[in-house]
């Protein structure tokens, strides 16, 4: 999306327009929370802050004013919020500078803006598996189940589920070979849980 896209979307959102709020919205929600997510270390509570940051920014539409692109204006906002919810934690002010530095030194927002288009590609990729295999990734990715917990559910054997998320894996890397250097610590290609 360019900003000439966004800037249309954004004047349409101050004027309540509902289907221009859900695009924009849809369009950087994963790469927002993937982005939240380096503060945290926890896929929920970054969750909650862009959730938290899309109902606010719904509700000040009217009043909202935005010099930079949209999109500079959504990665900046989601830093702010979860910067003001380690220090609201009470969280050590040692502590909360601490990591407002290792960030700021580790991690361009720039970097975040590929996001969007690799969040895109992995569910591309993921909906592109044969169905069993599909459905056995998206237990363990999506839900958090163990393998024993899947071969339960779907009555099938420990090495089946192994064989199966090998192979997704392996079929995701592949599809996604152009963006490994932004996937290394996504939670879909952790090694886990048997």
């Amino acid at each position: 999306m360019n900003e000439q896209e966004e800037k249309r979307l954004f004047d349409q959102i101050r004027q309540s327009d509902e289907k221009a709020f859900e695009t924009i919205f849809n369009t950087y929600y994963a790469s927002l929370c993937l982005f939240a997510n380096q503060f945290f270390k926890d896929n929920e509570k970054a969750e909650e802050i862009v959730q938290d940051f899309f109902v606010k920014f719904w509700s000040k539409r009217q009043k909202l004013s935005i010099g930079t692109s949209v999109k500079n204006y959504l990665f900046r906002s989601i830093k702010n919020h979860c910067l003001n919810h380690l220090q609201h934690e009470k969280i050590k002010d040692k502590h909360v500078q601490s990591v407002q530095e290792n960030f700021n030194q580790q991690i361009n927002e720039s970097d975040y803006f590929l996001e969007v288009g690799l969040s895109e590609k992995i569910a591309e990729s993921i909906e592109s598996l044969p169905e069993k295999r599909r459905n056995i990734f998206k237990l363990s990715r999506e839900e958090g189940l163990k393998y024993q917990e899947i071969a339960e559910q779907l009555g099938i054997s420990i090495k089946t589920v192994e064989a199966q998320m090998g192979l997704a894996l392996k079929q995701l890397r592949s599809k996604l070979e152009d963006y490994k250097d932004y996937w290394i610590g996504l939670h879909i290609f952790r090694i886990d849980q048997r």
